[in-house]
């Protein structure tokens, strides 16, 4: 019996509306009726939208099976990041134990003032991870002793995270050892160095603006005198439920070392918070017994289980205080599940939107308007931005328009940093901003603060891609192809020629 076959119709512009307009509808209502939507809402309505796009791509001939694959292909490349995110969910639990992070809040509130706490914040976090080059590694680390001082001044926890995502993403973005800054020149064809010079001349001022702008937030903040009690109160309460002593700071000070090493993420993450495991048996015996208070168990039983349940579960701080609990009630690896689910979910979106055409189609449409050098650079801006927004994943944002417009920035006789630059000033730092992005989900759940509530305040990750468009429309810093003359192209449009204002 020979098989049936079906004519494949081409993806229509009938077809690009109806999925748009579900997208949109669904993902817009799961966030606005919902104050929730990440634990549940979200993710269905991006399978919904996947769904939809399937029904599309089989009236247009496509089977079921081979959606179904894609799916599958697409979602092979989530199992690493999602492995890094229950291993963070056991670091936090076990550096917690360990006196790791209340040694960080504590030595935070004595160290830092309300008066500069936010630019001190972003300052700090952009410091480390241009140390680093790793934006998730300086969130997990500084971001949490952060979140926590923040707190105990009665600060905002939606500015603070703003601070910390922004100054995390600036170091990640101009750090050599980040893999998004080695990967944005590769795709364009740029030089490493070259790229990341390139990327100053808007990355610095985009810093010095939010700094500027985080100042100001932390002048207009008032710090009552019950504030600055409170704090003394935690620090008390710190002191008497932990050994606090700068030794903690071991298994942070490991991780680092093994990031600017180049370990691997998930053995690295893995590694540090075995040494914490190990710090907290040695030094945090009166905090084991209190967390494990009731379980009827002794001696080496009782510390197994106190570690096994940090690492599995989360730490639960029974104080009485009411911020030291709400701060130290976290971790585990259990508290990163949601996060795995939205990731599945929005590569199943993904997969299936890719197979049958939508996300090259509306790329397609986006090359037909682009008749400037302003116009490219917006384009470029929109189509990263619009991948991150569609798939989730700030490699493909990346990836996906460098492929596309990188002949065309040749063409128009630009050099290839002026493309890895845009590539990264919108595929790059717009990540964190989106809430079913892999970035955006995980700033969320280690800082716990939803993506939306701190997006007004990342200040750099929102002013980058602006400036950057402003730029591009006034020629600023938009250096031509150095090439010989019998290999640029013979014609380019009249109104791009003279580049007017490139050096």
């Amino acid at each position: 019996m020979g098989t049936r076959t079906m004519k494949l119709r081409s993806f229509s512009a009938l077809d690009s509306i109806l999925v748009a307009a579900v997208l949109l509808t669904l993902i817009a209502g799961s966030l606005s009726l919902f104050d929730d939507p990440m634990s549940g809402p979200l993710q269905l309505a991006l399978i919904l939208v996947g769904c939809f796009g399937a029904l599309i791509g089989i009236k247009n001939g496509l089977r079921w099976q081979e959606l179904e694959d894609e799916i599958v292909r697409i979602n092979a490349k989530t199992v690493a990041p999602i492995f890094i995110f229950l291993s963070i969910g056991i670091l936090i639990g076990a550096f917690i134990l360990s006196g790791t992070v209340p040694t960080l809040l504590h030595m935070g509130l004595s160290l830092l003032s309300p008066a500069f706490f936010y630019p001190a914040a972003c300052l700090i976090c952009a410091i480390v991870s241009l140390c680093i080059g790793s934006s998730w590694t300086t969130v997990a680390t500084m971001g949490v002793g952060l979140m926590g001082t923040a707190h105990g001044f009665g600060l905002s926890p939606e500015i603070t995270a703003g601070a910390v995502v922004a100054g995390a993403y600036f170091g990640d973005k101009m750090s050599p050892l980040s893999d998004t800054t080695n990967l944005a020149p590769a795709v364009a064809g740029a030089q490493l160095f070259d790229h990341i010079r390139h990327m100053a001349w808007v990355s610095v001022p985009s810093l010095l603006i939010a700094l500027t702008l985080f100042s100001v937030l932390a002048l207009n903040t008032d710090v009552s005198d019950g504030s600055v009690s409170d704090v003394e109160h935690i620090k008390a309460e710190l002191a008497a439920s932990f050994s606090v002593a700068w030794y903690n700071l071991i298994p942070m000070f490991a991780l680092l070392a093994m990031s600017v090493r180049k370990v691997p993420a998930f053995p690295a993450i893995i590694l540090s918070s075995a040494l914490a495991c190990v710090f907290a048996m040695l030094f945090q015996g009166a905090a084991i017994e209190r967390f494990m208070a009731g379980s009827g168990l002794t001696g080496a039983m009782l510390v197994v289980k106190a570690l096994w349940t940090v690492m599995a579960t989360g730490f639960v701080s029974q104080t009485g205080h009411e911020v030291v609990d709400a701060l130290f009630s976290r971790g585990g690896m259990a508290s990163m599940v949601f996060m795995a689910f939205l990731v599945f979910c929005s590569m199943m979106m993904t997969a299936v939107l890719e197979r049958i055409g939508f996300i090259r189609f509306v790329l397609g449409l986006i090359v037909r308007g682009v008749h400037s050098v302003g116009a490219l650079i917006g384009a470029t801006l929109a189509t990263s931005l619009g991948v991150n927004v569609l798939t989730g994943d700030q490699y493909l944002s990346l990836v996906l328009p460098g492929q596309m417009w990188k002949e065309e920035y040749r063409r128009r006789g630009l050099a290839a940093v002026n493309l890895s630059r845009t590539l990264e000033d919108a595929g790059t730092v717009t990540s964190a901003l989106i809430p079913w992005n892999a970035c955006g989900v995980y700033m969320a759940a280690t800082l716990g603060v939803a993506t939306l509530s701190y997006l007004p305040f990342a200040f750099f990750n929102w002013i980058n891609p602006l400036i950057a468009l402003i730029f591009g429309i006034f020629c600023i810093r938009i250096l031509p192809l150095e090439a010989d003359p019998a290999e640029r192209p013979e014609s380019l449009p009249g109104r791009d020629e003279a580049l007017p204002g490139t050096a």
